[in-house]
């Protein structure tokens, strides 16, 4: 949600597919067959007679303003309550890097007061309709410190607990209700069929049966049951089925891409979560940002009205995903009556809803949007807001702060944690670890509590999570620190690995770094350790110490080499913040046993090689071991099958206008590309800013430690073939700098080359160890610049850093 350069939104985010995707093939299905498709119905109790009469004479009083207003949904970083006595917008967001007040770590009574700013302001104005708030809650009220915060989906589908997934969304549903909000854009039921996609750890699992199980228990957990003329209660929320449809299913899973599949395909393993969730009275729908054979979900018809509203009879609002509309053939994200025509119902506008709403009531007034349309656009969103006790002269009142971060749900995730985890080797009995025993605790994850909680805590990418934002939580680390220590033995902490005295055993905590979306998709499934990961875990070899690798990750990834050296393996996903649920299981208690044995089994196969999709998986799916069985797993393949070179995969980013494999461009929608002539034909790509926005070049992550250490520089070759009018903002690394004051001294139409010190990006804050997104260009609506090249080099003599540091 709202990143300054992207953001997220339960499906938000604010980015694109790399550039329009291919046009299908003549034969390829781009229509529904309705007769192909799972029929469904929303509850009865969505609505009643008296609701639907009261929503018709509002709906009659309204100005087409007012109705416009409406169906256009903005972000707090782009808007305020004082906005609201201009523009009568039915909707507000809080994207994944927006908090109230530009404060992302605010507590529930702060969140509270912005919701109720908003609120008091949409009551007092047009129509008086109040505002529906959404946010994106997706592994408990992961916005907020000291919240609850649940492993991530792809955990909770091992735990293969259908109880405990509706457990989860009643106690995130009350956390969501207590700072004031009543909206969450959550489940995901995608259906991730591509491990490179950098939001599986989003799907519960790859079997569509799994999903469908999950969809109506998540449903029902945030919602309750529905009871016929009676709003939700206060500690429940509107849930929000997304992404419809296939994100999961995207070539070569490339987020925001295209599904290439027939329509049987489609129905068969991304459908089978929606009916479920509709059944059980889901609120809202989210449209996905992907596409079926080159068509855009957010302008497809037969998707969104013929199927989801028709066929699967849904008869809440379908709310767009972060400026998604803009990529449908023909839109911007300031203008596009096409999506709300295919059956959109709440355009999702975060920073672009100005314009959208000029052209929108445009489009009202002259008919390209069909007053009936609109009416039916507006009466979803209404009746969502009455279902949601939000209509009318007594309202329901959330905001109860005492809910976040209650010690019954923090015991909850503990439980899920523990649940979630799945046992891949252990060999020689080296787990549980025994009363007494002297354990070194080592690891990039050891007592990382970013890596662990994943993306979308906190903050969208999730990089900046610490331990003092859930003082309610404990590391793995320190978690089984503690439980070994309470069972007499001895427990050190080093990321290092570093000990006086030689450890009993080793537990080697380790995996992926936090990604959010895009940003996590990746070329192939190879995890590489650090080197100096690598070198511990040799030493320790070395010396005869048995090592417990606990693997980090939001996917299974090809870890051959780990899994040989290790003496047992887990699958530990991103479990959150509760690390006592980890030791419940790895550690020993007083009687000689751990408090739970494993009960995870993979919701997702685990690879054998680096390749994908997983066609001949190492473990296949519902693999997992507990503590009764015992199997000594011989050597696995270490070859990766795949090339792992990376000379230009770490130094070159644009090569002739073009982003080079494994590199892939994602854009905002705010933001249009074409391919034109700077030298020769075609040889430069040029970016137009149609509003604030950002592009950004992501792939796998590289060690750039090297090159910072030589003094090498970022070079862009490129013109300027119109200026900004405010900050633009180059990230490398995950730390950016602004650059106008550099550009504004470059010749306008004019080919030039701009270095940038790589030690100016590290001073910034720049991690350049691990780079997964070497640029990442964020400006005002208005630039125009062509890219020809961009690489990193030996720095020239006289390069110095540009503008100011963020």
């Amino acid at each position: 949600m709202a990143l300054m350069a992207f953001v997220s939104a339960g499906c938000v985010s604010a980015a694109t597919p790399p550039l329009t995707p291919p046009p299908p093939a003549p034969s390829a299905a781009t229509t529904a067959n309705v007769a192909n498709w799972p029929a469904a119905q929303s509850p009865a109790a969505i609505t009643d007679k008296k609701t639907e009469d009261a929503i018709t004479a509002l709906i009659s009083k309204m100005t087409l303003e007012q109705k416009v207003g409406q169906i256009i949904q903005a972000d707090i970083s782009a808007i305020t309550p004082e906005d609201l006595k201009t523009y009568p917008l039915g909707s507000i967001l809080a994207g994944g890097n927006s908090g109230p007040y530009g404060d992302e770590r605010a507590d529930a009574a702060k969140w509270a007061q912005l919701v109720g700013a908003f609120r008091d302001a949409s009551r007092i104005s047009g129509a008086g309709v109040p505002i529906l708030f959404g946010v994106d809650a997706v592994h408990g009220h992961s916005n907020l410190p000291q919240a609850s915060i649940f492993p991530h989906n792809i955990g909770l589908g091992a735990a293969r607990d259908v109880d405990l997934i509706q457990r989860i969304g009643k106690a995130t549903a009350a956390e969501i209700s207590g700072s004031g909000i009543e909206w969450t854009f959550a489940p995901t039921l995608a259906v991730p069929q591509d491990l490179r996609w950098g939001r599986t750890y989003e799907g519960y699992s790859s079997d569509p049966a799994l999903i469908a199980a999950y969809a109506g228990a998540m449903t029902i957990g945030l919602q309750g049951n529905l009871v016929v003329g009676a709003p939700l209660d206060a500690t429940h929320v509107a849930a929000t089925a997304k992404h419809f449809l296939a994100d999961g299913g995207t070539m070569d899973g490339r987020d925001q891409g295209d599904a290439q599949i027939s329509e049987a395909e489609l129905v068969a393993k991304h459908a089978q979560g929606y009916p479920a969730s509709i059944n059980a009275g889901a609120l809202t729908v989210m449209a996905s940002f992907s596409s079926w054979n080159g068509v855009k979900h957010h302008g497809n018809a037969s998707l969104l009205t013929d199927v989801l509203k028709n066929r699967m009879g849904f008869a809440g609002l379908v709310v767009g995903d972060w400026n998604g509309h803009g990529q449908v053939a023909g839109c911007s994200a300031t203008d596009c009556a096409a999506a709300i025509n295919a059956g959109l119902d709440l355009f999702m506008a975060p920073d672009s809803w100005k314009g959208l709403f000029a052209s929108t009531l445009a489009a009202a007034r002259d008919g390209r949007i069909s007053a009936a349309r609109l009416d039916d656009a507006v009466r979803r969103i209404v009746r969502v807001k009455y279902k949601l006790g939000l209509m009318g002269d007594a309202p329901t009142v959330r905001g109860q702060t005492s809910l976040v971060g209650k010690q019954e749900h923090l015991d909850l995730a503990r439980e899920a944690v523990s649940k979630s985890l799945v046992l891949l080797k252990n060999d020689h009995g080296v787990l549980p670890i025994r009363n007494g025993s002297n354990v070194l605790i080592a690891g990039s994850g050891a007592d990382n509590m970013a890596m662990q909680a994943g993306g979308w805590t906190i903050s969208w990418q999730g990089t900046d999570t610490t331990a003092a934002d859930f003082t309610n939580g404990q590391t793995i680390g320190r978690a089984i620190s503690e439980a070994v220590k309470t069972g007499g033995g001895m427990a050190n902490i080093s990321a290092s690995g570093m000990f006086e005295k030689k450890p009993d055993v080793a537990i080697i905590v380790l995996g992926e770094k936090p990604y959010a979306e895009f940003e996590g998709d990746v070329p192939n499934l190879a995890f590489r350790p650090q080197p100096a990961e690598e070198e511990m875990i040799a030493r320790l070899k070395a010396q005869n110490i048995p090592v417990v690798v606990l693997f980090l990750s939001g996917r299974p990834m090809f870890t051959g080499k780990l899994i040989n050296q290790a003496d047992a393996f887990v699958a530990a996903w991103l479990p959150g913040t509760q690390g006592r649920g980890v030791a419940d299981v790895l550690v020993a208690g007083a009687n000689g046993k751990p408090m739970r044995d494993f009960t995870g089994r993979l919701s997702f196969s685990w690879p054998a090689d680096a390749r994908s999709p997983v066609d001949a998986p190492l473990f296949p799916l519902g693999y997992g071991l507990n503590y009764t069985q015992s199997n000594k797993l011989p050597p696995v393949n270490e070859d990766p099958r795949v090339d792992l070179s990376s000379r230009t995969i770490a130094t070159q980013y644009f090569v002739r206008g073009k982003v080079p494999a494994p590199w892939n461009l994602q854009m905002d929608g705010s933001i249009s590309a074409r391919a034109v002539d700077m030298a020769a034909q075609e040889d430069a790509r040029q970016f137009t800013w149609n509003a604030d926005g950002a592009f950004v070049v992501n792939g796998p992550a590289v060690d750039l430690s090297k090159p910072l250490k030589e003094d090498w520089s970022l070079l862009i070759d490129w013109r300027i073939d119109q200026p900004a009018t405010g900050p633009v903002m180059l990230s490398f690394g995950g730390a950016a700098l602004d650059i106008k004051p550099t550009m504004r001294a470059l010749p306008t139409g004019t080919p030039t080359q701009t270095r940038i010190p790589l030690r100016c990006f590290a001073a910034a804050g720049a991690k350049l160890d691990a780079v997964g997104s070497p640029i990442r260009m964020q400006a005002t609506k208005g630039l125009v610049a062509t890219i020809r090249n961009v690489h990193i080099e030996t720095t020239k003599k006289g390069a110095s850093c540009p503008g100011k540091m963020r």
